[in-house]
């Protein structure tokens, strides 16, 4: 991905509803919110992560020749068209949440306001960086949460979904916590820690596990965890590791990031059994490392177990988001431009309450109880609308709004989550480095109350509308109501 252009990443119908829209003269501007309106694993919430890999397709999308060759070859698009896509270029603005930010459902992550062709063709690829990457760094700050201060170890490449998937969901891990990866390419790509051990293989290429141990030990002596599980662990892994941290520590190197690592059995046990073991050599500082198709909830019950655990190397659960392996963002048109130059807010009915869109160019604010610096709630209102920390604020739920709260003045603050990404088709954002992401994001997890990150029904945090976005949301749909009865 980091070496390809990807303007053809998108769906088919999203290059015909351009050309409907060229032929029509449609050329007026458009407002489209990504969204989300589930959080994955059924949790108090999510990681939006991706945004500088949307920031790089949307600087680099422009068609090429041979792109416009392979379309002309398809038979569907008019040559007018053709020529219309050989200077197009994105001119319009982005918004957007920064990555490593909690976010929840209903809420833009991005906001494009661009002419309609321009902004109908970002739709899939917006969706694919930002769907996916997101999953993974939620998946990874529950992990990490599971943890409880232990590093984890992000190890899934040889099992994600393609090159891809392992690289940029290594990258989304970091961000959601993960103290670094076994991806040595992602580690090139972001600067972010490379990390690992040896495999079973490295054991039995040897004629026994101690001469394997201390041949390793001696290459690496500073990075020198030893997987004991390849036999026996207790009879005999961790009495061989035993032996060379002992040799080493005759010979005088000093013992830095060393340790054993367990990759089967009864995790709770054996490291239990090789905790003492392994003190009562005199190696209280080793670590104790594992995996074996680790995911939060497994980590939650060994720590509960009182397992010896303190490092965690977790792999095909996490890079997959094994039990929800979609993040299920949208893409929806919420405001078009009318003949005067104004927008005209727009609604996506639906059956379901939860799929009706929020109309209209909007903003997000945050809103934190000043003491604790906790999130009280999520406030979306018309870019327009400003409030007064120095006055009561009352909000109330969107759906069952007899439930209102109020806010007392002096009690709150108000940040803004939406910020400038590119102006008039020109970036304006510098993204930081994914280990700054990573900081941002520990952050901002401190900002959730613990009953909202635990896994079994979290408290769900309030993601609320404006008075003013909410009533101009209420006719629309009265007014859709009175049109379809009048259609009958």
């Amino acid at each position: 991905m980091s070496t390809m252009k990807l303007t053809l990443l998108t769906d088919f119908y999203e290059l015909t509803m351009m050309q409907g829209y060229f032929k029509a003269g449609m050329r007026q501007k458009v407002v489209f919110d990504a969204f989300y309106r589930r959080n994955p694993d059924n949790g108090g919430y999510a990681i939006c992560a991706g945004l500088d890999q949307v920031i790089d397709y949307v600087k680099r999308l422009t068609f090429s020749e041979d792109e416009i060759e392979y379309l002309r070859g398809l038979g569907i698009f008019d040559e007018d068209f053709l020529a219309y896509l050989k200077d197009f270029r994105f001119t319009g603005d982005i918004y957007a949440i920064p990555e490593g930010t909690v976010v929840f459902p209903r809420e833009p992550l991005v906001k494009v306001i661009a002419p309609i062709m321009e902004a109908q063709l970002m739709e899939t690829a917006i969706l694919n960086i930002i769907n996916h990457q997101s999953l993974i760094a939620t998946k990874a700050a529950r992990v990490c949460y599971a943890a409880r201060g232990d590093g984890i170890m992000e190890f899934g490449l040889r099992r994600a979904q393609g090159p891809d998937a392992g690289t940029y969901g290594a990258r989304a891990a970091v961000i959601g916590g993960c103290i670094g990866t076994s991806n040595v390419l992602t580690g090139k790509m972001f600067d972010v820690p490379v990390l690992g051990t040896h495999a079973h293989s490295w054991i039995m290429s040897f004629p026994d596990e101690y001469t394997a141990f201390k041949t390793y030990a001696e290459l690496y002596p500073n990075n020198c965890v030893l997987l004991v599980d390849t036999y026996d662990t207790l009879r005999s892994g961790v009495p061989a590791a035993i032996r060379v941290f002992t040799e080493m520590r005759e010979k005088g190197v000093k013992l830095t990031r060393y340790g054993i690592r367990l990759d089967s059995g009864d995790l709770a046990y054996m490291s239990k059994k090789a905790r003492k073991m392994l003190d009562d050599a005199g190696f209280t500082d080793a670590t104790i490392a594992a995996s074996s198709d680790l995911d939060e909830y497994l980590i939650q019950s060994l720590k509960a177990q009182g397992a010896a655990i303190n490092s965690w190397g977790v792999g095909t659960n996490l890079i997959t988001s094994k039990n929800t392996p979609a993040f299920g963002g949208v893409y929806k048109l919420a405001a078009i431009e009318g003949p005067d130059g104004k927008l005209i807010p727009k609604i996506k009915l639906s059956e379901n309450t939860d799929k009706i869109t929020n109309p209209g160019s909007k903003i997000i604010y945050r809103i934190y109880d000043k003491q604790l610096h906790k999130i009280r709630a999520d406030l979306i209102c018309l870019e327009d609308e400003v409030f007064d920390t120095n006055q009561d604020l009352i909000i109330f739920d969107p759906i069952e709004t007899w439930k209102k709260t109020k806010i007392k003045a002096g009690s709150y603050e108000l940040r803004q989550l939406l910020v400038p990404i590119f102006k008039g088709g020109e970036c304006v954002y510098s993204s930081p480095s994914v280990m700054e992401i990573r900081d941002i994001c520990t952050e901002e997890k401190e900002s959730l109350w613990d009953e909202t990150k635990r896994f079994a029904n979290p408290h769900e945090m309030y993601v609320d509308l404006s008075d003013k976005l909410y009533r101009i949301k209420s006719e629309i749909l009265e007014e859709l109501s009175l049109k379809a009865l009048q259609s009958v």
